[in-house]
């Protein structure tokens, strides 16, 4: 984008107006995403007592948007590739518009559960189009660095903000969880027609992948269904396997049909690149890490003190800190020392963070457990924002949805089997602050996980990912 940035070599980077418009905007729709989230969690008990949804039904509620989010993710970025960024942004905001607001008006449980199901597939195709377009506006470098950092701040600040606002809404009534979001995804969408263009260069040559689309996203919903189903690990394990081993095999003949496809929905080699890897493990395990952690100080606030869900909103709105600290500190921290460095400091924060925690008990005041959240406030500043960085670095343009498509689908699957592990173990251990305290061992097993995973990075030298020589690798920003 001509014109974006200004400032002098070596000096501060500042995007001019137009510029912090567009980037506005993008923000606009993955805070959407997170906070959509997040007010739903907090909403579930409220939603329960009016329809009168059985346990079942409640969490298939909640599972319905991750199986079309980690479901279609990979077809999503893809798909804006091969269609055009904004486009696709475009369109599936809107989806996410209409389908949040039929939410709203459900009288039945499977009327939630399908609007939720096409609203998380809604957000498949949207978030790796948004994270395309934040790096073709922006040219690599401080402006793009900068640009990530608060669109990453943002994103990891609906993760937060999202239990206060869910809160306060539920207050007025749960529908409002479901119509807020409306309100805001209109403004979204006008102020995107109006400012976002497609910059992206040349699109990827060729058609659409069908054969590999369909095995993709079958292998996707089936491996999410399966992570799923490990919540409840003594109820039909013999579905629970079956549904994996078909996950499984899907995945294998996708490989297969990739491999020999002129026109792959996923170029296998992008896969070759071990930082990419890396970062895609590593972002898996920190959102696992903290989906877990979540669910069970939720439940420590709400089940075993009491807690309002404004009370437990504004306990852990000090973690929202990174919503200001991630744009202004972070892109600071990555210009100076690197990407997998701050990386790395954030993760190791986070594995303290959760430790802190371990030794709660039911007589703990909450200046006991601030220096826990402010940690993990601080951990989601230095984390995120270099896993959205590292996410498209050393990839061509023209795969920047592609790229996003794996990040998402990562953190997707993250949050599942976050999940769904402290709930099994939280299950086998009994019940009760005994019980609590052995599921919070998973958030520090898998914050520890992906520290080491980073480590392996600090001395490797970068090795970008290259197209093939036929391939189209278009100009750099």
């Amino acid at each position: 984008m001509s014109n974006s940035v200004t400032g002098s070599a070596g000096g501060p980077v500042r995007l001019a107006g137009r510029s912090w418009g567009v980037l506005l905007v993008l923000c606009g729709a993955i805070f959407l995403e997170g906070i959509d989230v997040a007010m739903l969690n907090v909403a579930l008990p409220s939603i329960r007592a009016d329809l009168g949804l059985s346990t079942g039904m409640l969490s298939g509620v909640v599972s319905a948007y991750v199986l079309g989010y980690g479901g279609f993710m990979l077809l999503g970025g893809r798909a804006a590739d091969l269609l055009g960024h904004r486009r696709m942004f475009v369109l599936w905001l809107t989806v996410f518009l209409v389908f949040s607001g039929l939410g709203g008006f459900a009288t039945e449980g499977w009327m939630l559960l399908t609007a939720r199901f096409v609203t998380g597939v809604a957000a498949a195709f949207m978030a790796p189009a948004g994270l395309a377009l934040v790096t073709s506006n922006f040219p690599a470098g401080p402006a793009r660095t900068k640009a990530l950092g608060v669109y990453a701040g943002t994103a990891a600040g609906g993760f937060s903000l999202g239990v206060v606002a869910g809160g306060a809404l539920a207050s007025f009534g749960w529908r409002w969880v479901f119509f807020a979001p409306v309100i805001l995804s209109a403004l979204i969408l006008v102020a995107a027609l109006v400012l976002v263009r497609d910059t992206g260069g040349e699109r990827p040559s060729g058609g659409f992948d069908l054969a590999g689309a369909f095995t993709i996203t079958g292998a996707m919903l089936l491996l999410v269904y399966g992570v799923v189903r490990l919540e409840h690990a003594g109820d039909g394990p013999g579905l629970t396997a079956g549904v994996f081993a078909a996950g499984l095999a899907l995945l294998a003949l996708f490989t297969a049909i990739e491999r020999r496809s002129s026109s792959p929905l996923l170029r296998l080699g992008i896969l070759r690149t071990a930082p990419l890897v890396r970062v895609n493990v590593a972002a898996l395990l920190f959102l696992a890490a903290f989906a877990g952690f979540q669910f069970l100080a939720t439940l420590y606030f709400q089940e075993l003190r009491g807690w309002s869900t404004m009370q437990t909103g504004l306990a852990m709105l000090v973690i929202g800190i990174d919503t200001v600290l991630a744009p202004l500190l972070t892109p600071r921290l990555v210009n100076r020392f690197g990407n997998t460095r701050v990386l790395f400091g954030g993760i190791v924060l986070a594995v303290a963070a959760y430790a802190l925690f371990l030794p709660l008990g039911m007589d703990w005041t909450y200046a006991a457990m601030l220096p826990a959240l402010v940690l993990l406030g601080l951990a989601f500043s230095l984390a995120y924002g270099p896993l959205t960085m590292a996410a498209t670095d050393g990839v061509a343009e023209d795969e920047h949805g592609l790229a996003g498509g794996l990040l998402y689908t990562s953190m997707q699957f993250g949050t599942a089997l976050g999940l769904s592990a402290v709930t099994a173990v939280s299950v086998a251990a009994g019940s009760g602050l005994d019980a609590l305290r052995t599921a919070l061992i998973v958030p520090v097993v898998a914050a520890a996980l992906g520290a080491i995973v980073i480590a392996f990075g600090l001395r490797a030298p970068a090795v970008p990912d290259t197209a093939p020589p036929d391939a189209t690798t278009p100009a750099a920003a």
